[in-house]
């Protein structure tokens, strides 16, 4: 999908670290605003490694990545990560973490403890704001993550696998969560899962990626409107775009064995 001004564009990227093989290969991608795309593959096709060039954790080795018409460095108060770990520090309540990017920027203590208080609200944990993470159920920790992340109202999520080490269920709810917060402060998003039912979920576009090195393989349009609800996942147009995007994940994983 072209887009005449791309929040987030591949140019010809590779990346190899030090004298290692070569680990993502001839990427060429454009995000538009408000576009939800996510990246699945093998293990260690280099989908993390896709996220951590656009978030300026790794430079390029050949071509270029753009965020919201600059480098990925200067744009990175427009962006935020989360991870499949909540990475919560311990020591501080509920409230104190999801405060902590807006103190690290310099925010005035009222203002930081409203903008949490809300984001909180806003993810349901408005009642635990109190708690340590100790205290708080793995759907509970990543809804925190979520709130931090919000608190700076990125232009650009980078999800990577925020979900994988949940339960089913809880992953399902929080899939829908997080649409349900897309409504309320819009933001386009990068999303990596190994799960192809969420990546139909969430996505409008879905890229299928190969290994060894990585490349961009395939790319399925998810045409389901938004907003999403979980009877969604019973319709048999939604059976049949998870069967679609299975099979072209069988076919590069079969390649990747070759």
């Amino acid at each position: 999908m072209a887009s005449l001004n791309p929040i987030v564009k591949f140019s010809a990227v590779s990346k190899r670290y030090g004298d290692g093989p070569v680990v993502l290969a001839d990427l060429n991608l454009e995000l538009a605003a408000g576009e939800f795309v996510s990246f699945i593959g093998p293990s260690g096709c280099g989908k993390s490694t896709v996220l951590k060039l656009v978030a300026g954790l790794n430079p390029t080795t050949q071509g270029q990545v753009s965020v919201a018409g600059t480098t990925p460095r200067q744009a990175r108060d427009r962006q935020a990560f989360i991870f499949q770990d909540a990475t919560l520090l311990p020591w501080l309540t509920t409230q104190h973490n999801v405060e902590l990017p807006l103190k690290l920027r310099g925010d005035p203590v009222a203002a930081r403890v409203a903008q949490a208080r809300e984001m909180l609200s806003l993810v349901g944990l408005d009642q635990v704001r109190d708690y340590y993470p100790r205290q708080l159920s793995g759907g509970m920790k990543m809804r925190a993550s979520l709130a931090r992340a919000l608190t700076l109202a990125p232009q650009l999520l980078l999800l990577d696998e925020p979900f994988g080490a949940l339960d089913e269920m809880t992953r399902f709810r929080l899939n829908e969560e997080l649409l349900a917060l897309r409504t309320k402060t819009p933001f386009s998003a990068l999303f990596v899962t190994h799960s192809v039912a969420e990546a139909v979920f969430l996505s409008n576009r879905i890229i299928v990626m190969t290994a060894n090195p990585g490349r961009f393989h395939a790319e399925v349009s998810v045409e389901f409107p938004y907003p999403r609800q979980a009877e969604l996942r019973e319709l048999p147009g939604f059976l049949a775009k998870v069967t679609e995007v299975t099979r072209l994940l069988h076919l590069v994983e079969g390649a990747s064995r070759a």
